[in-house]
């Protein structure tokens, strides 16, 4: 739903400089444990480059997402992606626990 709401509004969006979320797509891109690669991947990515947004890679992995279910398992649904070169960033910070 994330990604049809981008696709149909992305027009209507100015000025991003940081996108953020929960897009619960797995693929093998952001998840080393992941086997697979999706199209629903193409699709996210073709939309952060109309904003001319960059996806930001862990440089470490850890799971965003963990199974209730033991048989399932955990996984990066959220992602971030953000201008490389934006001026904004030089007054603002991000932090993470």
């Amino acid at each position: 739903m994330a990604l049809k709401y981008l696709k149909d509004t992305e027009v209507n969006i100015n000025n991003i400089f940081i996108m953020t979320g929960d897009f619960n797509i797995r693929d093998r891109f952001w998840d080393p444990y992941f086997p697979y690669h999706f199209t629903y991947r193409d699709s996210l990515f073709n939309i952060a480059d109309s904003f001319q947004l960059e996806i930001s890679k862990l440089t470490e992995f850890f799971p965003t997402r963990y199974s209730d279910n033991n048989q399932d398992s955990n996984s990066v649904l959220n992602l971030v992606f953000f201008q490389l070169f934006s001026t904004e960033f030089d007054n603002h910070h991000i932090h993470s626990d």
